[in-house]
């Protein structure tokens, strides 16, 4: 009877136990199962969404190194026009490490056209005379400033003016939005291979975003080739409001290449020679050639 009894309670203790192990665990139910892997799914999205916050940092992090970068340019652009405003000596001086070389032989647009660089990116054309007749010279109307019209490729052609201080700006630059003939910019080591030149500089017209007054140039040509001699006019200028300086700037194009082989400019004082000048600047870059039909470069 007490074995009898024995094991009737060891049976009842193994049904036991057997019920207990073929309960339902929690993984097998569905709808934990369901659960789980919406549990994955939305941690596969946040791993996703991390990610992309992370590239977004990081592309943040490098555009506003790009703009530092930029601010750092400009400053040092507004750096260089300071110190070349005390003499026209020192301004020369500035412009270029090289002794001026002489354009020789004709100098008409066309012939300017027909040089190639040799190192001498600025030339002095005939002897450093301006050549405007006396009537050119004349105040009678005041001072004034003159545009061409774009010719057929689309290009600026020249720019003329009597420059006095009436006409120097009152307010501060905007930003430059026109994108003249031949615009295919790329970074360099030391900024950018092209700025949008003015032709009469903004310092000497208030004229900024016109189309008529900006090429492609670089930006050895904008500054501190170009800039070097608005900078003599400018402070000539800013002697007396009663001074005035003939002035003449146009781009020398080969045929219908889109951006100019150089630019020619010319300028004279009036009732003096404390300005007087007659110069053409090749339209280069160290390091860069550049296609001028198109206005696509490679590096050296």
């Amino acid at each position: 009877m007490t074995k009898t009894m024995t094991r009737l309670a060891l049976l009842a203790g193994l049904l036991l136990l057997t019920g207990c192990s073929a309960t339902p665990t929690k993984q097998a139910d569905p709808a934990y199962t369901k659960f789980q892997s919406s549990t994955k799914a939305t941690r596969a999205a946040n791993s996703s969404l991390e990610a992309a916050i992370a590239d977004t940092d990081q592309e943040i992090h490098q555009t506003t190194a790009d703009i530092a970068t930029l601010k750092a340019d400009l400053a040092d652009s507004s750096s260089t026009a300071s110190s070349k405003a005390g003499s026209k000596a020192t301004t020369s001086a500035k412009a270029s490490s090289k002794t001026k070389a002489t354009a020789g032989g004709a100098t008409s647009p066309a012939a300017l056209a027909a040089k190639s660089y040799a190192g001498d990116q600025e030339l002095t054309v005939d002897n450093n005379a301006p050549g405007f007749a006396a009537s050119e010279l004349s105040t009678a109307h005041g001072a004034w400033e003159r545009y061409a019209n774009l010719d057929a490729d689309n290009r600026a052609v020249v720019a003329d003016a009597l420059l006095n201080t009436s006409l120097m700006p009152t307010t501060d630059r905007t930003a430059l939005t026109w994108d003249p003939t031949g615009w295919h910019n790329r970074r360099t080591a030391h900024g950018w291979l092209y700025n949008r030149s003015h032709l009469i500089g903004f310092q000497l017209s208030g004229e900024n975003n016109n189309p008529k007054n900006l090429i492609t140039g670089t930006q050895s040509l904008n500054n501190p080739l170009m800039l070097a001699h608005e900078m003599d006019i400018a402070t000539y200028l800013k002697g007396s409001s009663k001074r005035y300086v003939r002035y003449q700037v146009r781009p020398i194009y080969r045929g219908h290449e889109l951006v100019a082989r150089g630019v020619q400019m010319r300028a004279q004082s009036v009732g003096d020679n404390t300005i007087r000048f007659n110069v053409y600047i090749f339209n280069v870059e160290d390091g860069y050639t550049i296609n001028y039909a198109t206005g696509t470069s490679t590096t050296n």
